[in-house]
């Protein structure tokens, strides 16, 4: 198979979302492989995939299946073919907060849970640690209104939610500085 021929801006793309994926803790090739899915106007199965990249087949395989378990990539299937072709949304607002909701899934929800077991703990303990209760109930408070909040702009239909943070300075002054 052949590799795709990727133009300078393409592969400029694909190289520093690979940077940015290690930045916020995605592996290289992982975001390279959605990089490269999401910049691609067809469908591309895992060779081509490979041999564009120039990467092992299995660390394709395996970032296919990282991507696809985020939701954010699926399986189509091309006529003709029986192989697997791979595609990403092409809507950046829905992708992203598909990633979102991965990452309060994977991120936030263990920590708050842990934030109350460890509360409860304390709690509970012959001596409680009354300033280490009072900053795990301040770290909770912060997770349950950060989440809470996330959780009511997630409902908003795309087109709100675009008016509401393009709004920038305009919803601060409306609630007030202080």
């Amino acid at each position: 198979m052949e590799a795709m021929k990727l133009s300078n801006v393409q592969q400029k793309f694909v190289l520093h979302w690979g940077e940015m994926g290690t930045r916020w803790g995605i592996n290289r090739t992982v975001a390279q492989v959605h990089a490269l899915l999401y910049i691609w106007p067809q469908p591309l199965n895992a060779e081509q995939i490979t041999e564009t990249l120039g990467v092992a087949r299995s660390n394709v395989s395996t970032s296919l299946r990282e991507l696809q378990s985020w939701g954010i990539v699926a399986v189509v299937h091309v006529m003709g073919d029986r192989r697997d072709y791979f595609e990403t949304y092409e809507d950046v607002w829905e992708m992203f907060q598909l990633i979102l909701d991965e990452r309060k899934k994977r991120e936030i929800d263990p920590t708050r849970k842990l934030l109350s077991e460890c509360i409860e703990e304390a709690e509970a303990a012959r001596r409680p640690d009354v300033e280490t209760i009072a900053r795990l109930k301040a770290m909770q408070s912060f997770f349950d209104t950060m989440t809470g909040w996330y959780t009511k702009m997630r409902k908003m239909p795309q087109g709100v939610m675009l008016k509401f943070v393009r709004m920038g300075d305009k919803v601060q002054k409306l609630i007030g500085r202080s």
